[in-house]
């Protein structure tokens, strides 16, 4: 039978640490924020609840916390009096009662769904509280996890253990199950009798054995529960991330010719026998279909690559651009908010901005589709099977329509009819023997550089 969970999620702001005006948890790993990843992990069911506790004055967190999540609900942490006292901001949410209370933390971007759903097995199997534990390569500075055989007995900081415990590497990691229904007395019995005067989380462990009840460990390895506080801690969970997700990408078929070389995101979508050559970067919203190849060093985000597509290299997909079966980008083009239509080609140093491109309509080189005036953005219109000859601007709104042809060189003010040709050229002036009369007049009274 499932059981219903509230989890809360602990989303720090500051960013001092991190030399940033950022706050912490809104720094990008994989494109997406931390605190929008531990989201992503935590429970969704239909009887599950989700709390966000958030520092005052951190709106932006709050935001990003509802765009991640638009199911949680906000709390404020007015004071900061250590991690029992942020999850009791969430009282109200406590109190409506769940069989799980779940405590994560919004600057472990790499923590699984599947780890969050082990933590609350032992729950249902009569524990009362489950701590997520991992063996830690150089374990100073971390709480040691002390255990009488299976149990945890207590979780003891390092400025409090002796010799012994300072060898144990079995260290923890923060996240925390607790029994809904005993979640909230134990989380008010927790004093602050500490040298900070804070009441720490930690301090549940000891309070259930004095109830009689049973606490437990589960682990994980230390990659999971990388906490980020700094730049560097943030690139070496990037690196992480990124193994990820390329193992994922090539499990499910795709070739990644220079898998280190590649950087995706977690929600990219692929199709089978998509080939990602190197030096590519995926962000968000994007999809490729079948039979896709996306050549180096280009860039797409927020876009769909239709079946048998193919991408640069050296291109860029901006968010709204869609890819018809067939479709081609080439080298040095940029598209946003652009719908090419199967079997169109946009092959070299060319710009489609606001546009809708028909299916097997031809884009000549050093095509630009002039969208802006300044004030706002304007959409071109180009038919199936269209001819737009090289360095040509179609200044929007225009419309060209099927089958038409655009004369290399020409400005495009006015609609242009179906199979019709329009040209936009001042008239050719050749002027006999005006370019040595130039260069006589240019040197005739220069000195002559050294050989």
């Amino acid at each position: 039978m499932t059981r219903t969970s509230l989890t809360i999620v602990l989303a720090a702001g500051e960013g001092t640490r991190m030399r940033s005006s950022l706050p912490k948890v809104l720094n990008p790993v994989a494109g997406r924020t931390l605190l929008a990843h531990v989201l992503a992990a935590a429970p969704r069911g239909t009887a599950d609840r989700l709390a966000v506790v958030v520092g005052p004055d951190h709106q932006a967190v709050a935001d990003e916390a509802k765009r991640s999540r638009p199911d949680a609900d906000i709390y404020i942490q007015t004071q900061r009096l250590g991690t029992a006292h942020a999850v009791l901001a969430a009282r109200e949410a406590i109190e409506r009662g769940a069989e799980d209370l779940l405590i994560a933390f919004g600057d472990t971007p790499l923590i699984s769904a599947e780890t969050l759903a082990r933590l609350r097995e032992p729950l249902g199997q009569g524990a009362s509280l489950v701590v997520l534990g991992f063996r830690a390569a150089n374990p100073t500075g971390y709480g040691r996890l002390l255990l009488d055989g299976d149990r945890l007995v207590a979780i003891r900081e390092q400025a409090d253990a002796n010799g012994a415990e300072r060898a144990i590497t079995l260290c923890n990691a923060g996240v925390m199950a607790i029994d809904g229904r005993i979640a909230l007395d134990v989380l008010d019995k927790i004093g602050n009798a500490n040298a900070k005067g804070e009441y720490y989380l930690t301090d549940a462990v000891g309070l259930v054995g004095e109830l009689g009840l049973v606490a437990r460990v589960i682990e994980t390895d230390e990659d999971e529960v990388r906490g980020i506080n700094t730049k560097a801690q943030l690139a070496e969970a990037e690196a992480v991330m990124q193994a990820r997700l390329r193992a994922a990408a090539m499990t499910a078929g795709v070739t990644l010719i220079s898998p280190d070389t590649v950087y995706l995101a977690p929600d990219t979508t692929f199709g089978r026998d998509v080939v990602i050559e190197p030096f590519v970067v995926i962000g968000p919203g994007v999809s490729i279909g079948d039979g896709a190849v996306i050549h180096s060093f280009s860039h797409l985000a927020e876009a769909r690559v239709g079946a048998k597509a193919q991408v640069g290299p050296y291109a860029r997909l901006r968010p709204g651009t869609s890819l018809g079966d067939g479709a081609k980008i080439g080298n040095f083009v940029e598209t946003k908010a652009a719908q090419i239509d199967a079997g169109a080609k946009v092959n070299h140093l060319t710009y489609i901005g606001d546009a809708h491109i028909g299916s097997g309509a031809n884009i000549g080189a050093g095509t630009i589709t002039c969208n802006y005036d300044g004030f706002g953005k304007h959409k071109t219109e180009i038919g199936e099977g269209a001819f737009v000859g090289s360095n040509s601007s179609l200044v929007a709104p225009v419309k060209i329509g099927a089958g038409a042809y655009i004369g290399s060189g020409s400005v495009i003010t006015k609609d242009v009819a179906d199979d019709a040709l329009a040209l936009e050229r001042n008239a050719q002036t050749s002027k006999e023997g005006w370019a040595k009369r130039f260069r006589d007049m240019k040197t005739r009274h220069k000195t002559p550089k050294p050989g």
